[in-house]
């Protein structure tokens, strides 16, 4: 089977015609589009009618595309199209995740988000996890409403979706729920992200996982029967993933890059006078009985400093009143769910 009808099995491509009308209204180049969010997957508790939607545009040439964009859409971007696409781009691609925000669009009857990010850095957020901003979001059920042809993105979407089950048998027990397994990959975009403590709903993750656990059954269950030493027990409906130095050895070698340096400089805070390389991090973590807890932490350092240089980023890319306006939105979110969760205790 193809890399692409690989990929295209793992997701579903959405054909609404809202959608299409969305995508029309943008200029040519679009490597590939999704939709995600609340207001395209079904969230516990909202009504997706009233969310806005959001997307992410991949494209091949930013500045160009930026360029057409500010002729066609100049109503879209803050103050800074003024500086024109060389610099739009240059703030895209050098600060925060590599993504560019325009948010609050009016659309129809109601409002959308995008970002847009160049094809080789969504790449190598894939293969990498540099931020797991855009990767993180891709760990969970998206809407594609434009297929990539890219055989390398291709590829790297798929890889992207495997780090995430390795990374996730390094947290979890030696046997645990699906259910306990699609929370815990939903979470890793979201450990350290400052904007989970204030700002977001607490109960984001279990309420993204419930309603459409369908759809993450179709992303992960070809990956998961591919996986070496999981095995599900039909007896007692849990998967069972024996935890010792070998397997942890497997999967630690298995995560993206960045993962791994983090580790190295958390190990290296411990042990200050030694100077490891890679190799022998990768081969005393899977030793320590530890391993769950460096892990963790090391991929909350790479969404704790991607959330907040996005978030800085991301008050000049939409300009000041709809900044305010946006957190107020979240804001009123994280309430609405701290009430829900008080009503119902």
């Amino acid at each position: 089977m193809s890399l692409l009808r690989t990929f295209s099995s793992e997701v579903t491509v959405v054909k609404s015609d809202v959608f299409q009308r969305v995508l029309a209204g943008f200029p040519a180049g679009i490597q590939m589009a999704f939709a995600y969010g609340s207001g395209v997957f079904q969230q516990t508790g909202t009504d997706m009618s009233k969310n806005m939607l959001d997307f992410v545009f991949v494209v091949d040439h930013p500045e160009e595309w930026h360029r057409e964009n500010i002729d066609r859409n100049s109503k879209h971007y803050s103050f800074l199209k003024r500086l024109g696409p060389k610099t739009v781009t240059k703030i895209q691609d050098r600060y925060g995740a590599g993504i560019y925000f325009n948010t609050l669009v009016p659309f129809e009857q109601r409002l959308i988000k995008y970002g847009v990010i160049g094809t080789d850095v969504l790449i190598s957020d894939l293969m990498n996890w540099d931020s797991l901003y855009v990767s993180g979001r891709l760990h969970k059920p998206v809407k594609i409403v434009k297929k990539p042809h890219s055989a390398r993105l291709i590829q790297a979407l798929h890889t992207n979706l495997c780090s995430a089950v390795h990374a996730s048998l390094l947290l979890l027990p030696e046997t645990f729920t699906e259910n306990d397994l699609y929370t815990t990959i939903t979470g890793l975009s979201y450990s350290g992200d400052f904007r989970m403590k204030f700002g977001e709903d607490k109960g984001k993750v279990s309420k993204i996982v419930a309603p459409n656990f369908p759809y993450f059954n179709k992303l992960y269950k070809p990956i998961l029967d591919d996986t070496m030493y999981l095995k599900y027990n039909d007896h007692i409906n849990r998967f069972i993933h024996y935890q010792n130095e070998v397997t942890r050895f497997y999967h630690l070698n298995h995560i993206p890059r960045v993962v791994v340096e983090e580790l190295l400089a958390i190990r290296k805070k411990s042990f200050p006078n030694i100077y490891p390389d890679v190799e022998d991090i990768v081969r005393s973590t899977a030793l320590d009985s530890d391993c769950a807890k460096y892990v963790s932490e090391s991929i909350s350092n790479i969404v704790n400093k991607s959330s907040w240089s996005q978030s800085i980023k991301s008050i000049l890319t939409a300009g000041v009143r709809k900044s305010i306006r946006y957190s107020w939105s979240k804001v009123k979110k994280m309430l609405k769910g701290m009430k829900s969760k008080a009503d119902s205790k």
